[in-house]
């Protein structure tokens, strides 16, 4: 229970970071309360006071879950980052507010795809070569 909400915590910071500018900053991003974005798996609670204004329910997770499977140890960067970019940068204009969008797409995502915590921020550094993730074209 403690490892699926710390999962959905990082995806509610790593879709809000996404937002408002097409490259975000993870470390940014990490640090609730500061000036940024929280989109990367924090233990602390996020600032939630409105439902996701969309069903995230029926956002398309297959996106993900059919290209970012494990390899015989890791899941391969570049189709893992590709795939969840495509997932998650069509709604960031919804999940940089204080709202649930982010806690429930990570959930849902978490749920479909049983992705261990840091999966996307790891393979995203690995395949950008950076600690921003690039929305541009997406």
């Amino acid at each position: 229970m403690g490892s699926r909400i710390c999962f959905v915590l990082l995806l509610f910071f790593l879709v809000l970071g996404i937002a408002t500018s097409s490259l975000l900053d993870y470390d940014t991003v990490e640090t609730p309360g500061e000036k940024g974005r929280s989109l990367l798996e924090k233990k602390k609670e996020p600032k939630m006071t409105e439902p996701c204004p969309f069903d995230v329910k029926k956002a398309n997770y297959k996106i993900v879950t059919s290209q970012c499977q494990k390899q015989p140890f890791l899941y391969p960067a570049k189709a893992c980052c590709k795939s969840f970019k495509q997932l998650t940068c069509k709604y960031r204009d919804y999940l940089n507010e204080d709202n649930t969008c982010a806690e429930e797409m990570i959930e849902y995502l978490r749920n479909y795809g049983k992705y261990p915590p840091g999966t996307f921020r790891r393979v995203c550094e690995e395949f950008e070569g950076k600690k921003d993730l690039d929305c541009a074209g997406y």
